[in-house]
């Protein structure tokens, strides 16, 4: 699992990051064919526009009898009109934009222009084309000449005309258009990447499950192998002659593999207590009941440790209130692992505060001690189930990992909170706080 797990990391990284490549190479190159197929509609609709500008219609002038020197057929002579003279601006916005519809640019904007290239220059523009025209970073100027109708006698007779058409914001508008192919490439790549990350947490969810497991085993090979070897020694004892004929030594035997068996069940029921919890089939017997009569009981299972580790334990029961709903055997179990813990993980000089005050509608209960305290990553696992600190060696200090787990359980069970501060060297500080019960 360690050498897999980097591996198939590093395989799905450079698969992740190849496909983001290539989506940002196919959405650049659909771009950029999107662009030019834009251009060339452009190009034709321009084309159609010159081509409706450039139509006879009729428009011509007569200048009166011509010159028989000059036009021995023509009995009169006529001067074709220019397109800016034929049409309107609003005639040639309505023409342009007729073939703009007609080559799919249904719904672009433009501004046009059609000058005259002469030394006069005329011309005829809409509102917005020269602001565009000298624009031009963002905006391109298309061009194409308007020619008059070939065959006609008076082809040569008018000055070249130029039709100028802007597409303002044509990048912006391809993108828009491009809008919901960007989105669902992105959308699948973000799915993919979250797939990935799923994939990578979950991997590491179950090497951690594997190296709890581990540790897990080792512990309670542990936990059970010392009262099974006790017992061993004193049944093997039991069986000495000197042992049989004396009453004080039989007991004091018999009591030893009493004891130890008693530690071994109640090592299985913790484990079995771990399992139901995890079923969630524990079934709270709640009854309004005093706290700090809970907490006594609990200090009297934990001052015969204390004083064998000469230790002080201090108690300030100044809450005035203390009625809450809670069931006795699993409120006095949890505060009870609180108070094993500083023991077990205390220093030389013990020193183990616990005091209780109000706080609104809730108890506070503190339970604080002197111990090795923890660093930062383990005081955000603690109360993850089987998870153990480390203290150089992992049988120094004998457990499941179960009771930080199950105490913060039990607290929300009873819908408190529980709250863990600690520093390395220097001792824990865990905060219960517990709703009061209405009376």
């Amino acid at each position: 699992m360690k050498r897999i797990l980097p591996v198939i990391t590093i395989l799905i990284s450079l698969s992740l990051l190849g496909l983001i490549l290539f989506q940002y190479l196919w959405i650049k190159s659909a771009r950029d064919a999107k662009d030019k197929q834009v251009e060339e509609h452009i190009i034709f609709a321009m084309r159609d526009a010159a081509d409706a500008l450039s139509q006879d219609r009729g428009a011509v002038l007569s200048l009166g009898p011509k010159n028989d020197l000059l036009f021995p057929q023509d009995k009169s002579q006529y001067y074709k009109l220019s397109v800016m003279q034929r049409f309107s601006r609003e005639d040639i916005s309505e023409i342009i934009r007729n073939a703009f519809n007609k080559n799919n640019l249904k719904g672009y904007p433009f501004e046009f222009a059609i000058i005259e290239n002469s030394i006069s220059g005329r011309s005829v523009a809409s509102d917005n084309f020269l602001n565009l025209y000298l624009d031009t970073l963002s905006n391109k100027n298309h061009i194409i000449p308007l020619i008059p109708p070939s065959g006609s006698n008076y082809e040569n007779l008018v000055n070249e005309e130029l039709l100028n058409v802007i597409v303002p914001n044509q990048t912006s508008i391809i993108w828009k258009e491009m809008f919901w192919f960007i989105v669902g490439a992105v959308l699948f790549t973000l799915i993919i990447t979250t797939a990935f990350f799923i994939t990578i947490r979950t991997l590491l969810k179950q090497k951690k499950l594997s190296e709890i497991k581990s540790d897990f085993i080792n512990n309670m090979t542990h936990e059970f192998k010392t009262p099974l070897a006790t017992i061993s020694l004193a049944v093997d004892a039991l069986k000495n002659d000197k042992v049989r004929g004396n009453e004080e030594k039989t007991a004091y035997f018999t009591n030893i593999i009493k004891e130890e068996n008693k530690r071994m069940n109640k090592q299985v029921e913790t484990i079995l207590q771990a399992a139901l919890l995890d079923k969630q089939e524990v079934q709270l017997n709640l009854k309004k009941l005093s706290a700090h009569t809970l907490i006594n009981s609990a200090l009297n299972n934990i001052t015969l440790q204390v004083e064998e580790k000469q230790g002080t334990l201090e108690v300030h029961l100044d809450a005035a209130k203390d009625t809450i709903l809670a069931d006795e055997v699993h409120f006095t179990n949890l505060i009870n692992n609180l108070l094993d813990n500083a023991v077990k993980y205390s220093n030389e000089n013990l020193a183990i505060k616990l005091s209780t005050e109000n706080t609104g509608n809730n108890i506070r209960i503190r339970i604080e001690d002197n111990g090795i305290g923890m660093n930062k990553e383990t005081l955000n696992r603690i109360f993850e189930k089987f998870y153990r600190a480390h203290t150089g060696n992992i049988h120094n200090v004998k457990g499941f990992g179960l009771g930080l787990s199950y105490v913060k359980t039990m607290v929300d069970a009873h819908h408190g909170s529980i709250k863990a501060e600690s520093m390395l060297g220097k001792g824990s500080t865990f905060t219960i706080q517990i709703p009061l019960a209405e009376v």
